[in-house]
């Protein structure tokens, strides 16, 4: 009981290492043109702006949360860091037209498994960008401090983004 109201559990990670869901440029989130996002309105994270229609989880986690138009994806590791990836901007309007989930609620995932396939061209045409932030939304809860490991172009499933260290 103590160790609930003033420690960690012992069985829990204190550091989470996000690698890229995305093959594509890493951008910070001050240069998504989007408030909501570059004002880290949801969270802080990074953003990257793809070069493939492929999702991958960028972490061991569970699905929390699958939009019903498959823009975008919540994850929650075991440490109770929560991961939201929105694929694109603006693309909640195209109502799910070129997006296939590939994951359901409740399921788990390991670090590189799919998650989401889009058609790149379709949301370059009816979105108002490609470009795909990666938020912890429960950072100010959880998140002692993050460090971004990386910069330049990303592979997904391989190049690690974040090394998150839990309060």
């Amino acid at each position: 009981m103590l160790k609930k109201l003033f420690g960690k559990k012992n069985d829990q990670n204190t550091e989470e290492v996000l690698v890229s869901p995305l093959n594509g440029k890493i951008l910070e989130l001050s240069e998504v043109p989007d408030p909501v996002f570059s004002q880290k309105m949801m969270g802080d994270g990074l953003a990257i702006e793809p070069s493939e229609g492929k999702v991958v989880s960028p972490v061991e986690a569970e699905i929390v949360q699958l939009f019903p138009t498959k823009h975008a994806v919540g994850l929650k590791t075991d440490s109770g860091l929560e991961v939201l990836i929105h694929i694109g901007l603006e693309t909640v309007s195209m109502e799910g037209e070129g997006f296939e989930g590939h994951v359901e609620v409740g399921d788990k995932v390991k670090q590189g498994d799919e998650l989401i396939t889009f058609d790149m061209d379709l949301v370059k045409e009816k979105a108002k960008s490609t470009i795909t932030p990666v938020i912890l939304t429960n950072g100010d809860d959880v998140v002692e401090s993050q460090e971004v490991l990386n910069t330049g172009e990303a592979t997904k499933g391989e190049t690690e983004l974040l090394k998150v260290n839990l309060k």
